[in-house]
């Protein structure tokens, strides 16, 4: 079965109900599909795998990724596609490293994503006119978004040879479109 963003959210309702999941889901989501555009691959399959990537979160989230492949492989999903999933707790909860652009890039932006939500929320327009100048003075500041782990982003951009500003500036423009779903149009709407 070839994954689209359909039929990930067929898969993950039921298992992911949780609001800031969903939302968490879809902001992956959306900067995977910049990802894919960046590298000439299909959007909606690279959508779908990142909106799937915390499928067993909800049900388990201190065993995080230890209920996902046979669930997802019984529900039709590539090994592939679940390699790419599990890979995105590389060195953190499992030992599946990342090495196609799709690994890499799921890697990276899963954390890199929460900090462009909290840059967003911050501004009159969110995401609508968000720059990526704006996005490093922020990612510099450790202490904003405290939580999303600025090592691991950084990690992921070097496997994928490239600069955090770069990658941010491929998933802010991956995410805009989505701004008013993702909840980030800014203090004044």
């Amino acid at each position: 079965m070839d994954l689209t963003l359909q039929k990930a959210k067929e898969i993950n309702e039921g298992h992911v109900t949780e609001e800031s999941l969903i939302l968490h889901s879809l902001n992956v989501c959306y900067a995977m599909a910049g990802m894919a555009k960046h590298f000439g691959e299909d959007e909606d399959h690279w959508m779908g795998v990142g909106y799937l990537h915390d499928y067993d979160y909800q049900e388990y989230p201190e065993e995080h990724l230890q209920h996902t492949k046979e669930p997802l492989l019984e529900a039709g999903v590539s090994d592939e596609d679940v390699r790419a999933i599990l890979s995105h707790g590389y060195g953190i909860v499992c030992d599946v490293e990342p090495v196609t652009n799709m690994e890499k890039s799921l890697f990276t932006v899963d954390e890199l994503t929460g900090i462009i939500q909290a840059c967003a929320r911050m501004r009159p327009n969110g995401l609508t006119d968000l720059e990526v100048k704006s996005f490093m003075k922020k990612f510099k500041d450790k202490k904003f978004a405290a939580k999303c782990d600025r090592d691991t982003i950084k990690k992921g951009c070097e496997m994928l040879g490239m600069e955090v500003r770069e990658v941010a500036e491929i998933c802010i423009e991956g995410m805009r479109p989505h701004a008013e779903e993702l909840g980030l149009l800014g203090t004044e709407h």
